[in-house]
């Protein structure tokens, strides 16, 4: 993403003496004139409104201020003694940056009463019109809920249904640990089935990039849509940018920022192009141990295609029948009418293998 700069915004701080707002690049309180604390957290205005004079600007792109190592005094960016004692600033403390602090305010905010004399002032009024109070409004704290006691008179339906899914989750366990068993029994039939699918060059319509299409295709109808993002401007390209947001520079302003990325468009097309299309399947099947492929009589412009197989072994185990599906044809071969084999069966009664017997 690239970071587009929308611009500047004074950000503002709360006195943790007297409790009044301020101007973020404000040095000291205007309620009782103490000095801006060293930790103090810079916040959003109710409604922010870009800087447009330059010098402030400049004041405001020059980076987080710095509290003096012997006084604390908070200096500006880039200033080499400080202004209230004269120290050497290299020992001085850089305010914290870059944190970001909230989306951007950029709608009228609607007045907000004062918390002393309950008055309408502008929600960016840091002193009330009417009494000159604070507009710092202190939040009361959450009212503790008190803890609800149990009902009385027994359980509830969700208990019952707990239980009785945790009584079914018992059952399907025991189920599934079942171990497998080995069943005898012995081949009673046998049953095979073979098929090869029959195609043709048949006209197709598909969909792609314009650049991706096979050159024999026969293009249709295109639109533009977005290929693929980047961060730098390219031809055909649209700018996307999200939500402005503010983001603390140290300094009591706050930069403006929108995550940016640039949507390139290309064709996406339907065509048309012949691929080889099953048409048909032939299919032959028996009952014995010598299975064979049909014969496939093709017409002009055909071919085989995939061709499948499928055995099966039909097992009797002293009454119950049992049916062994298989794609190995030498295994199938192997189940001689009367030959005795040895069966695994799954938890669902279902054969997964067969032995010969010993």
């Amino acid at each position: 993403m690239v970071k587009k700069k929308v611009g500047y915004v004074r950000l503002e701080w709360t006195c943790s003496s007297c409790g009044a707002k301020n101007p973020g690049p404000q040095k000291t309180c205007t309620g009782c004139g103490a000095p801006q604390p060293e930790d103090i957290e810079f916040e959003q205005a109710a409604q922010e409104e870009l800087i447009t004079e330059a010098e402030e600007i400049k004041r405001a792109k020059a980076g987080p201020d710095v509290h003096c190592g012997y006084c604390g005094a908070r200096n500006p960016a880039g200033t080499e003694t400080c202004t209230q004692c004269g120290a050497d600033m290299s020992e001085g403390q850089a305010r914290a940056s870059g944190q970001v602090i909230g989306a951007h305010r950029d709608k009228p905010a609607e007045e907000v009463p004062c918390p002393s004399c309950g008055a309408l002032n502008p929600a960016t009024a840091h002193k009330c019109s009417q009494c000159g109070a604070s507009m710092a409004r202190t939040e009361p704290e959450p009212a503790q809920q008190p803890a609800q006691a149990p009902k009385k008179g027994g359980c509830g339906p969700l208990v019952y249904v707990a239980g009785a899914a945790v009584i079914l989750l018992i059952a399907l366990g025991v189920f599934l640990t079942r171990p497998s068993s080995d069943i005898a029994g012995a081949v009673e039939a046998v049953d095979w089935t073979r098929s090869i699918a029959i195609e043709a060059l048949s006209p197709v319509t598909r969909e792609d990039w314009r650049e991706e299409i096979p050159s024999e295709a026969v293009i249709g109808t295109c639109k533009q849509e977005v290929h693929h993002t980047q961060e730098e401007p390219a031809p055909n390209a649209q700018e996307v940018c999200g939500t402005p947001y503010t983001v603390d520079k140290g300094s009591g302003y706050g930069e403006v920022v929108q995550d940016c990325k640039y949507e390139v468009y290309a064709d996406w097309c339907k065509y048309e192009v012949k691929e080889w299309q099953a048409i048909d399947t032939i299919t032959l099947n028996g009952n014995d141990l010598a299975p064979r492929w049909p014969a496939s009589q093709l017409g002009t412009g055909q071919r085989e295609g995939e061709r499948e197989e499928r055995y099966e072994c039909i097992f009797d185990t002293d009454g119950k029948t049992y049916t062994y599906r298989t794609q190995d044809a030498a295994e199938f071969a192997q189940c001689q009418i009367g030959s005795r084999w040895t069966l695994k069966v799954n938890r669902l009664d279902a054969v997964v293998s067969i032995e010969p017997a010993r």
